[in-house]
């Protein structure tokens, strides 16, 4: 099936005050070569703290006269914004409303006292009457029913789609001469460096590798570090392979998100928990082996890619093998079908049904 739907977009460009951001070093730079196709009507953006950029996005809407409205949820930090947008819903047409989760909590807002009453409040408010709501897997399905006291037939699982905007894998020598590694096996472990990532469970399964595969081998630790970065530096410095292991303490800017990939052997995702993964679906558009903590809707997404390697959270001897499987393999995976078009008609067929 393929239908056209005209679409507009309201974007988010100040989801908090600056200072409160982890990732402030990168705010206002140009990070992302995402663009609208052309004729999309974009309003950029709501500024969370600039009330006259609320008023001019209800402005938008008003022009726009949208029918259905899909909101994002994947951090409370907007949750006024996202109320300010169902509230000018009701002074238009009465359009339906879709709320779509990336995330169920944010185990970071949830450990803050007030932050966690803030979500909770606003997050009631928000997600209340909604016409249906999506989740990416079976599991978060689970969780926000039962979490949010919503009815599990007005949430619908909608898989998240490939991450493959990144360009072309490259040549696997290229990549590592331009990025100064000479070794011969690359571990890599991608994306915002948190403690549900379990970093520090890879830097320990790496130090017990085998003393002729570590000669040849490099973890390549590439991400902004957001939280416990004192506890981070102290492991990796501490360590008895420091010169083998490489952190890239940065927010990694679109055009070289394929040099890392290209560059890598295996990449390695050892989450204590998840929802989904948007660094497991780049490495899958980049048909790479991963070795990924077998939590959360991870299960699903992943389990119909053949260079999938289930390993239990937090273990490290399952961690340490898995790498050591695909030490001298360098084998190239098919992305599993979870093309854009696909994923656009489960939308479309969700809002005609309601």
């Amino acid at each position: 099936m393929s239908v056209e739907k005209d679409v507009s977009v309201v974007c988010f460009r100040q989801l908090l005050p600056t200072f409160l951001f982890p990732g402030k070093s990168h705010v206002g730079k140009n990070i992302s070569d995402l663009n609208f196709s052309p004729g999309i009507p974009v309003f950029n953006g709501m500024d969370y703290n600039n009330p006259l950029t609320w008023i001019q996005a209800y402005r938008f809407l008003k022009a726009q006269k949208p029918d259905i409205i899909v909101l994002q949820w994947w951090t409370s930090s907007i949750a006024h914004m996202q109320l300010l947008l169902k509230i000018f819903a009701g002074f238009l047409n009465k359009p339906k409303i879709i709320i779509e989760f990336h995330e169920v909590v944010d185990p970071f807002e949830e450990s803050i006292l007030p932050i966690r009453l803030y979500s909770k409040i606003t997050g009631k408010l928000l997600r209340k009457n909604l016409d249906a709501y999506i989740t990416h897997s079976e599991s978060d399905k689970e969780l926000v029913a039962k979490r949010y006291s919503i009815s599990p037939e007005k949430i619908h699982v909608i898989p998240h789609g490939l991450y493959d905007q990144y360009g072309e894998l490259l040549d696997i020598k290229e990549a590592r001469r331009n990025l100064s590694i000479k070794d011969d096996f690359v571990i890599l472990s991608f994306g915002l460096i948190r403690k549900y990532k379990g970093t520090p469970y890879l830097i320990r399964a790496f130090e017990q590798l085998p003393p002729k595969i570590l000669e040849k081998s490099r973890l390549l630790i590439v991400g902004e570090i957001w939280e416990d970065r004192k506890e981070l530096l102290d492991q990796i410095k501490a360590s008895p392979f420091h010169d083998k292991i490489t952190l890239v303490d940065e927010y990694v800017p679109d055009e070289k998100v394929n040099l890392y990939f290209s560059a890598a052997d295996v990449v390695v995702l050892p989450y204590l928990r998840a929802s989904q993964s948007g660094i497991a679906h780049i490495a899958m558009s980049f048909g790479k082996p991963v070795v990924v903590s077998e939590v959360g809707g991870l299960k699903e997404s992943m389990a119909n890619y053949e260079g999938t390697f289930f390993v239990p959270p937090a273990d490290i001897d399952s961690i340490r093998e898995a790498i050591l499987n695909q030490f001298g393999e360098r084998k190239h995976y098919e992305a599993p079908d979870q093309k854009w078009d696909r994923i656009i008609n489960c939308y479309i067929e969700l809002i005609q049904s309601i």
